[in-house]
């Protein structure tokens, strides 16, 4: 087995893409993802492949639509705004069912913002941020090496599926280094069924999302929905870690669960049952790992760096919502593990001495 590499986030996601057969990049800079295309800039042409820098997020997603249709293996990245700016192209890719990834360093918002890490897009990532009846898949990394592990695993899934994949990560994944173990690089798929690769030797293929006739729509948007259903059946990704006994479960995804990880194993050593749930697909939902946890526990609290987003796929996945609490830090703030500690211990001996009484 080769050895670790110490290795920048956003780099680890740009090398793991290379790995995994990436050979075109088009791409619109802004802060904080902008490691990956000064990395892929350089690499990208070393392995033949394309790099292209956009004049705007606007024209990267479509060269991105451009390059899968001819079957390239095709990623962009961009935070934020650039990220708003792409939702009408894959909106398009959905419908026209082109595998391509996107990569979303999140940066504070709404508008401009600022350049801290946060979790705000969630919304925009998992319940399609674009026009139309369509779903990205969404993986949600919460260290360096899995920036790298799951940049493969976004292509397989989208390859796969014919759908555009997401990965959704922060500034603190993005500029971060620690420890990668690189894997073997893989042979790119063989060319799709849809790829307009020149129809001399075959019949004409045609790659669309207009559909005008009667009913034309809806079939294709029924045919959408079975891959969306075999995504859940199939694809999801969770790590759960529920001792038999715990009476609260904390549910926190990407780099926010890392600090409710330490929390949590601060909490237990002190005697408190607690567990931790973490999806790591954001789409396809870890409906069922949610609710199992949910039942088994007396308390369910969900901590991410927002408002509120996730915590409504939780409240939905679990049978008594009721149950459930929130923790938000938005805007850039990022939490301790002693506030996540504070609000594991009030809600733990707050329910112990309703019990007493």
């Amino acid at each position: 087995m080769a050895e670790k590499q110490l290795m920048q986030g956003n780099v680890a996601v740009a090398k793991g893409a290379i790995d995994a057969g990436c050979r075109y990049y088009f791409g619109y800079p802004i802060t904080p993802q902008n490691d990956i295309p000064e990395y892929l800039s350089a690499a990208l042409p070393a392995v033949g492949g394309v790099f292209v820098q956009a004049e705007s997020e606007l024209a990267s997603i479509n060269m991105v639509l451009g390059a899968s249709a001819a079957g390239g293996l095709a990623m962009t990245s961009s935070s934020g705004p650039g990220i708003s700016l792409m939702q009408e192209g894959l909106s398009y890719l959905a419908g026209s069912e082109l595998p391509a990834v996107v990569v979303n360093i999140t940066r504070s918002g709404p508008g401009l913002g600022g350049i801290a890490p946060t979790q705000g897009d969630y919304n925009q990532a998992t319940k399609g941020g674009g026009h139309g009846d369509y779903r990205l898949i969404v993986l949600a990394p919460n260290s360096v090496q899995e920036m790298y592990d799951l940049a493969g695993e976004a292509f397989r899934l989208s390859y796969s599926y014919r759908n555009p994949a997401m990965i959704l990560a922060d500034a603190i994944l993005g500029q971060m280094k620690e420890p990668v173990q690189l894997s073997i690089p893989v042979d790119p798929p063989g060319e799709g069924s849809w790829v307009l690769s020149g129809a001399k030797n075959r019949k004409p293929r045609l790659v669309k999302s207009l559909f005008l006739k009667d009913g034309e729509m809806t079939v294709h948007n029924l045919k959408l929905k079975e891959k969306y259903d075999q995504l859940k059946a199939k694809e999801v990704k969770v790590e759960v870690d529920c001792p038999p006994n715990c009476s609260l479960v904390l549910v926190s995804f990407g780099s926010c669960s890392r600090i409710v990880r330490t929390a949590v194993d601060r909490a237990r050593k002190r005697g408190y049952p607690v567990g931790l749930v973490r999806p790591i697909t954001l789409y396809p939902f870890p409906e069922a790992a949610v609710r199992e946890a949910a039942e088994n526990a007396d308390r369910v609290l969900v901590v991410e760096m927002n408002t509120g987003q996730m915590v409504d796929d939780v409240k939905l996945a679990c049978g008594n919502p009721g149950n459930v609490s929130f923790k938000g830090y938005p805007g850039g703030s990022v939490p301790t593990p002693e506030e996540i500690e504070a609000e594991i211990y009030g809600i733990l001996e707050g329910g112990l001495q309703a019990c007493q009484q």
